[in-house]
């Protein structure tokens, strides 16, 4: 199995936290050195180890926003 490379450039915030200490977070990550995306996804608290999630070019993060700003919450 190929080794994943990635670097969090920049931590937007923190969407909530497990008993176990690993944090949902959404994050600007460029994954084996390509174009930073926004991601979603759980992290362990010393970001070495992650949980499956979701990554989002900027244009898919914009529509997001658009329907989540839509709905009555």
């Amino acid at each position: 199995m190929a080794e994943v490379k990635f670097e969090i450039i920049e931590k937007i915030g923190e969407l909530s936290k497990s008993p176990k200490g690993w944090t949902k977070e959404l994050n600007l990550v460029s994954w084996n050195e390509r174009q930073a995306k926004y991601d979603i996804r759980e992290w362990d608290p010393d970001h070495e180890k992650m949980a499956k999630g979701i990554t989002l070019s900027r244009e898919e993060a914009v529509k997001l926003k658009e329907l989540l700003n839509g709905l009555d919450l």
